[in-house]
């Protein structure tokens, strides 16, 4: 059975502090309804002044679905490294580290929009260095005893829960990553099926005489949403997912890899491409089946704007007429 996901970045490219509000909320009652089915992980993400109100602040989000829930794990996927403070990261990460039993799982990228790096006062140019920096201090910081950072002495506590340390990934598409990724032993998360870069990274590994894994993208990995009558489905919320599939493509230089990249501009356009997907539950089901252990079913509810009420119509059915007929 692959792993199940419910994704929330939870734009929205017409909302108000008040719409914006119910929209959080139903995604920690989402959050709460995947946990009690069995769904494996919620994912989440990081983007900085966009004008549909993508989520900044996956840590926070994270932190309210360990609240509500007691068993789903939550997948950071991915923290834009070098914007942060390695020190507060180490910190955060613990914490909910400690507050969940080891249910987070980071992915530390170092993101592809300039304009994000202009608005948080971080050097572009020194994305690289910075997260070396960031990786090297969270290792560091997570074994409890004092360390140098910045020419000064420092210490991070409490310890977390999980050991060695909580579960972080370097993610990217180039090869600096995987080198990174093997230099201090963490696995590496590639953005895209690149079965060239996985063999890279496992040389890198036997270099720096480290070990890890690469959890590496199926060569499809669709973004789902699960209706009864797909054709309804397309004609009355396609635009949401074109506007959330053109708003991530034009962030993109032709030299980013990503398992979800669209060059759709139009809804037809999108429906045939395959990058989002709205499937009935038995196309759910033989989609699964195909996929198998290897791969991966990411629900995406509330993608782009997507109305409450039709994101829950889509949760549901994948929990009731889906997930069950898997497990059997």
């Amino acid at each position: 059975m692959p792993i199940t996901v419910a994704r929330f970045n939870l734009v929205d490219p017409n909302g108000t502090p008040e719409s914006l509000s119910a929209r959080y909320r139903a995604a920690l009652e989402m959050a709460k309804y995947a946990d009690d089915r069995g769904i494996d992980t919620v994912q989440t993400e990081e983007h900085h002044g966009t004008g549909n109100n993508w989520m900044p602040s996956p840590f926070l989000f994270a932190g309210a679905v360990f609240g509500a829930t007691r068993r789903i794990a939550v997948t950071v996927s991915a923290i834009i490294g070098p914007l942060h403070d390695p020190l507060k990261v180490a910190e955060d990460i613990a914490v909910l580290d400690l507050l969940s039993g080891g249910r987070l799982v980071t992915v530390a990228g170092i993101g592809y929009r300039p304009e994000e790096y202009e608005q948080h006062g971080v050097e572009w140019g020194r994305r690289g260095r910075l997260q070396d920096e960031l990786l090297e201090t969270l290792l560091k910081a997570w074994t409890g005893e004092p360390f140098s950072f910045r020419g000064r002495t420092v210490r991070v506590t409490p310890r977390p829960f999980t050991r060695p340390h909580p579960l972080l990934l370097v993610g990217g598409s180039s090869r600096a990553a995987a080198r990174r990724a093997a230099r201090l032993g963490l696995p590496f998360f590639p953005s895209a099926h690149l079965p060239e870069l996985e063999a890279y990274y496992q040389e890198q590994l036997a270099e720096h005489g480290t070990e890890g894994f690469c959890m590496m993208p199926a060569a499809q990995t669709p973004l789902l949403h699960i209706s009864e009558d797909p054709d309804r489905a397309w004609a009355e919320y396609g635009e949401h997912f074109l506007h959330e599939a053109g708003m991530y493509a034009s962030w993109q230089s032709k030299d980013i890899v990503s398992a979800v990249r669209s060059g759709a501009h139009s809804v037809s356009e999108l429906r045939a491409e395959g990058v989002y997907r709205i499937l009935t539950p038995d196309e759910a089901v033989a989609h699964a089946r195909a996929a198998g252990e290897a791969g991966n079913l990411v629900l995406h509810p509330l993608c782009g704007g997507m109305p409450v009420d039709e994101g829950w119509r889509s949760l549901q059915l994948l929990c009731e007429q889906v997930l069950p007929r898997l497990k059997s």
